[in-house]
């Protein structure tokens, strides 16, 4: 006799504590610093949403655990994918209006819409800290939540003054939790650490003193069109458990060291890149 579900009748909603469980299976670390990249539709139905995800990651982390997610913010940028994508077709003039209306960055305040629910979820969690960085800065909450956060220079999207940095120091793991490899930020770690890497010109709005000024400044060209194919190939040459993968949910995850995935990318870019960066990433 058939068990499966009923036309039209959903399937039955996932629990804080039965993600839990999936969560210790997958490897995640208790007292652990666990950076999270999620697709919540992956997840699938869970009793009490997002708020419950989250809980269940703080869950299996403990009170020792620090949980980190990516608080990125396009929006204020007109040298951003994003910006390009929302005035393209229009004339000077509209183009004029959406640079004036873009606000200023607050790390206090700035909500990061780009990043998913549960990023957001976290970033506004009680005792969340984020980063300073104007456009790709960091939320976290827990005991190692400020030194993660800590010294995110402005003009350092993703390198060694910011907590991709910090991260990798304290060999953090990395939750895609029904996220693919295209998404894993770490990657871009590993393009300040490549010889000579190609750099460019960013602007975006920021505050000053009340008051609201555009902001130019240099860095990194960050390109991540090719990390599902650089994350494809870490996972195929990784020695297990070095990529550890299981249903979180209802999401194929996936679960690694921070370190690991930057020392394979730092070997991998140099070899497989030709030319400038593509300039994929959202800043």
């Amino acid at each position: 006799m058939s068990t499966a579900p009923a036309l039209g009748v959903p399937s039955a909603s996932h629990s804080r504590a039965g993600l839990a469980g999936h969560l210790v299976r997958l490897g995640v670390e208790r007292g652990g610093v666990l950076m999270v990249h999620a697709s919540l539709r992956a997840v699938g139905a869970v009793d009490g949403g997002v708020l419950a995800v989250a809980g269940a990651l703080r869950d299996v982390l403990g009170p020792q655990g620090t949980l980190v997610v990516p608080a990125f913010t396009p929006e204020n940028s007109d040298t951003s994918p994003h910006y390009r994508a929302r005035v393209d077709g229009l004339g000077d003039r509209d183009r004029d209006a959406v640079r004036a209306a873009m606000p200023a960055f607050d790390p206090a305040t700035t909500a990061a819409p780009s990043v998913g629910l549960l990023a957001e979820t976290v970033r506004r969690s009680p005792g969340s800290v984020r980063s300073a960085h104007p456009q790709t800065s960091f939320a976290a909450v827990g005991p190692l939540a400020g030194r993660v956060v800590a010294g995110h220079h402005p003009d350092c999207h993703l390198g060694e003054d910011s907590p991709l940095a910090r991260l990798y120091d304290l060999r953090a793991q990395i939750l895609l939790l029904g996220s693919g490899f295209g998404s894993c930020t770490a990657f871009h770690l590993a393009e300040y650490r490549v010889p000579s890497p190609p750099r460019r010109t960013y602007r975006c709005v920021v505050g000053d003193g009340g008051t609201r000024r555009w902001w130019e400044y240099e860095d990194v060209a960050l390109d991540d069109s090719d990390f599902a194919a650089l994350g494809a190939d870490f996972e195929r040459s990784a020695r297990p458990p070095a990529v550890a993968s299981a249903s979180v949910g209802s999401a194929p995850s996936r679960l690694f060291r921070l370190p690991d995935a930057v020392g394979f990318a730092t070997r991998w870019l140099p070899e497989r890149r030709r030319g400038g960066a593509d300039d994929g990433v959202s800043p």
